[in-house]
């Protein structure tokens, strides 16, 4: 072996052998893993309830839609659409911080992230509500038992919607065109999802916002954090509503 070549390989050797090599090549495993596998997401709000806690660790499954469509009950974060609100102002700090927190996971990135269920895929007409109060999916009422803490619809003393005070549960009929999602949250009364300024007596027909398919990262499959939910993907899906 020459000179040349033998203080090569003990340069690559002192490389390898470095703390911050190994840093780095676990920061780049993170990142691969996360781009492409599995995305870790912490859930912001209590719009999820009581399937999904503020403050919940959740994996995501970005794989959930290479070979699959998305289908009616799943769970899934998707990124927020222009459509729904605007984004948050970051400082330069803030945005370096995001940008390590995207990459790796640790700390708050600088894309928001929503999670809602999917009730209505394109195609679909979705209106509320039905005589027992319930969502109407291409003019079927779908069971949810996952809702928590609805809006108040009480048909027998005439709050409905068909009466004049109408209860706020209710929505005008909203067709879905290609590549629309609608989504809800679980926890109805305290979610700024696809219907929320729909639910108005005054509302416009373009009341209605929802996600594309280039949106949805993918399905919430399993709980990191807190450590007594930890896996619990069973809990997640048998939670799903039914389809008309």
């Amino acid at each position: 072996m020459s000179t040349g070549t033998a203080r090569a390989a003990r340069r690559r050797r002192r490389l390898t052998r470095s703390p911050w090599f190994h840093v780095l090549l676990a920061l780049v495993v993170v990142a691969l893993v996360q781009g492409f596998f599995v995305k870790v997401y912490q859930v912001p709000s209590g719009s999820m309830e009581e399937t999904l806690e503020a403050g919940d660790r959740v994996l995501v499954n970005r794989t959930a839609y290479s070979s699959a469509e998305p289908q009616r009950g799943d769970v899934v974060v998707f990124r927020k659409p222009a459509g729904w609100g605007a984004a948050p102002e970051h400082g330069a700090l803030r945005t370096a911080v995001g940008w390590l927190g995207e990459l790796t996971g640790i700390g708050p990135g600088n894309t928001e992230y929503l999670v809602k269920r999917i009730i209505g895929l394109p195609g679909d007409t979705v209106e509320c509500c039905d005589a027992a109060g319930r969502v109407e999916v291409n003019g079927s009422g779908i069971d949810e038992p996952y809702v928590y803490q609805d809006l108040p619809f009480d048909a027998a003393a005439g709050m409905e919607c068909s009466t004049a005070a109408n209860s706020p549960r209710c929505f005008r009929p909203l067709h879905l065109a290609t590549d629309q999602y609608l989504l809800l949250g679980d926890h109805r009364a305290n979610s700024e999802d696809s219907v929320a300024a729909c639910r108005a007596a005054a509302a416009q027909a373009s009341c209605v916002r929802t996600a594309q398919r280039s949106d949805l990262v993918g399905t919430v499959d399993w709980f990191l954090f807190p450590f007594d939910k930890w896996g619990a993907k069973q809990n997640l899906r048998s939670a799903v509503g039914s389809t008309p």
